[in-house]
């Protein structure tokens, strides 16, 4: 059987102490018909130093994008990969040996997948527990999704891949113009939910999309985000994500920016009940706040703007 090239993608700003160990996870594949891109995205430490290192090796290579935003990054290594099978990983994450060749696997066995990832564990800082406060559900915020044992078909876009493990066939990524710029990281703010706009065009196409629980990678978790304010303001930024994915599909109404309110209300009953459970009571929290990013956004969109006055 001849294996299908696969591009492993790394799109990477201002991670340098990660990006050397993503690269080495790469590089100890034994899926053998693979190539790797390095996007820097516009980064000002020592990206392009981390790569030179590992330079010159015949899978690796380095391109400069300058332009900010993950989901442009990921397009311009799209653009320039020459395999059929385009498989991202995240420049704070590390792949296992047999990662490639999970993906692989899959995309064979089922035809008709456009998308495809995997299981993802959390490596936690060094002499670092997780706190009393973070529960499970908001650990999935931190990159952790296991959706079983066994490969399984997504027909839920809440249950899509997580970007930081996530592959894509070419030719259906290039149908739909690639990723959408509007929804990706840039620089500091936490827009998302272009993987979930992706599974949506997937399904509505009659295309699969998988989890694939033997293509496994770990993704380190960086000490800030063990703080509380990161997940209020990814909740945020996560809530108008999902704003914006309605304004695309043209399904954002007062009627669901008021359905989100009352979710915002329960969201701080619940916070107050479980308020002996810090786990469960900074959940609420972070859930509600979320609400919030979302009906703050939707009333900016629908509502009309006061027009200035005209002078006399």
């Amino acid at each position: 059987m001849n294996q299908p090239l696969i591009s492993a993608i790394i799109c990477t700003h201002n991670r340098a102490s990660y990006l050397g160990a993503a690269i080495a996870s790469l590089l100890e594949q034994t899926y053998a018909a693979y190539e790797i891109i390095v996007v820097d995205n516009a980064s000002t430490d020592g990206t392009r130093a981390v790569v030179d290192a590992y330079q010159p090796h015949p899978k690796l290579t380095y391109f400069y994008e300058s332009t900010l935003g993950l989901s442009a990054a990921r397009n311009r290594g799209a653009a320039i990969a020459h395999g059929t099978i385009l498989a991202y990983l995240d420049d704070d994450a590390e792949a296992a040996p047999h990662w490639l060749a999970a993906l692989a696997a899959a995309f064979e066995q089922h035809p008709k997948a456009a998308i495809a990832g995997g299981y993802v564990s959390l490596l936690w800082p060094q002499d670092t527990t997780p706190p009393p406060w973070l529960s499970s559900t908001l650990s999935e915020s931190l990159g952790a999704y296991d959706l079983g044992a066994t490969t399984r078909l997504i027909t839920n876009p809440g249950q899509t891949p997580r970007g930081l493990n996530y592959a894509v066939k070419k030719s259906f990524l290039d149908s739909v113009g690639g990723f959408d710029p509007q929804l990706g990281r840039v620089g500091k703010n936490l827009l998302s939910n272009e993987e979930l706009h992706l599974t949506q065009l997937a399904l509505a196409a009659g295309h699969e999309v998988l989890f694939v629980p033997q293509a496994q990678v770990a993704h380190n978790v960086a000490p800030e985000r063990l703080r509380r304010g990161w997940f209020l303001r990814r909740s945020w930024w996560q809530g108008i994500s999902e704003c914006y994915r309605e304004q695309l599909s043209h399904t954002l109404t007062l009627e669901r920016v008021r359905v989100r309110s009352l979710c915002l209300v329960r969201g701080l009953v619940k916070a107050l009940r479980h308020w002996p459970d810090p786990a469960v009571r900074f959940e609420n929290v972070v859930y509600a706040y979320g609400q919030l990013g979302y009906v703050v956004s939707g009333l900016r969109h629908l509502l009309p703007r006061p027009r200035a006055k005209a002078c006399p």
